[in-house]
């Protein structure tokens, strides 16, 4: 371990919350499981959150009964996500609540990272590095690392090392167990919610909100934060390329409603504006010193750039002819422990 790494704050405990919903991801379970437990800096525990799915949740109980450091818990929500990252929140009792994908492992020093940056009381949450795991054991030539948000990682275009950001990215993320005292859980009504469009963007709402009801909350994504992300083979074609960009769009028209289109937009201008057109010009560059795909990135990234444009305009029709509104639960500490001061 780096000397930064175990420089990290003693005093900050991590509650790490997996989300899990599928015995057919049984073995990438067990595999993010193990990799909290191999961490450099322990977590304080790892809390399995099962979406409704009773075998499932039958099943992780035996398995872990014995495992000091491990819960399994139902999601006490609506089916989706968002509830069930509520439901570990409300019984986590570490000072820092962490999330890690069901279908990802995260890197040896994955919690001192993020545990360094809490030094500053100001840091509300911190974010990492994701990085695919291609089923295919490569990269599909056609698929440009611009959209690896597509597949839930990071993407060319955000800047290296630790910077501050507007939202970190769910699959990777942590936040100061006071930061949802302050602005409350993951709103349920945006994000995945057990149905089979691959919607997003309550991390974004979450951020955005946590920012309001803090001016001087500062979030940060730490690139030496790592974990690596299973990408299955369903996901490396183009058909689900274009539907996850729709899905996009429908899922930033909800954030752009809920907190609006100032800040629900604010860094996708500068993506769209800048990081796409660079990509596109990449491509085509690619293209003419004969390498493999590079006018398919070109063409990938105007398609998803439209598609996620298109899916934006039906989203926003769509919330307000029904007058769509998303709920924000309050979460207390857990019974028996004391509310944590605010830093």
């Amino acid at each position: 371990m780096s000397e930064s790494a175990a420089s990290a704050g003693p005093s900050v405990r991590v509650s790490v919350v997996v989300c899990v919903y599928t015995e057919d991801r049984w073995e990438d379970i067990l595999a993010a499981v193990s990799s909290v437990r191999d961490q450099s800096r322990p977590a304080l525990e790892t809390l399995l959150v099962v979406d409704h799915n009773p075998v499932l949740l039958d099943r992780l109980t035996r398995q872990y009964k014995a495992v000091a450091g491990v819960r399994v818990l139902p999601n006490a929500g609506p089916r989706g996500l968002s509830a069930g990252r509520n439901t570990g929140i409300a019984a986590s009792r570490g000072e820092v609540v962490a999330f890690l994908d069901d279908d990802a492992v995260a890197e040896r020093d994955w919690l001192a990272r993020f545990a360094a940056a809490y030094d500053d009381p100001r840091v509300m949450a911190v974010g990492g590095r994701t990085e695919p795991v291609w089923a295919s054991g490569r990269r599909p030539d056609w698929f440009p690392d611009e959209f690896d948000w597509v597949v839930g990682c990071s993407y060319r275009g955000l800047p290296p090392g630790l910077i501050r950001v507007r939202n970190i990215l769910g699959g990777n993320a942590s936040f100061r167990r006071t930061a949802f005292g302050l602005a409350g859980g993951f709103a349920t009504g945006i994000g995945r919610d057990g149905d089979k469009r691959p919607l997003g963007g309550e991390e974004t709402e979450l951020c955005i909100r946590l920012t309001r009801a803090r001016p001087d909350a500062i979030l940060l994504v730490d690139d030496r934060a790592v974990v690596h992300h299973k990408v299955p083979e369903a996901r490396e074609h183009f058909a689900y390329f274009r539907t996850r960009t729709y899905a996009e769009g429908l899922s930033k028209a909800l954030v752009a409603r809920s907190v609006g289109a100032g800040k629900g937009l604010e860094s996708e201008r500068r993506y769209a504006t800048r990081v796409l057109p660079a990509g596109v010009v990449r491509g085509l560059r690619d293209q003419l010193l004969a390498r493999r795909g590079g006018a398919r990135r070109a063409g990938a990234i105007l398609a998803g750039a439209l598609t996620a444009a298109g899916g934006y305009v039906v989203g926003g029709v769509r919330a307000r002819r029904d007058g769509t509104t998303f709920a924000v639960v309050r979460i207390d500490p857990p019974p028996g422990t004391d509310r944590e001061a605010a830093p």
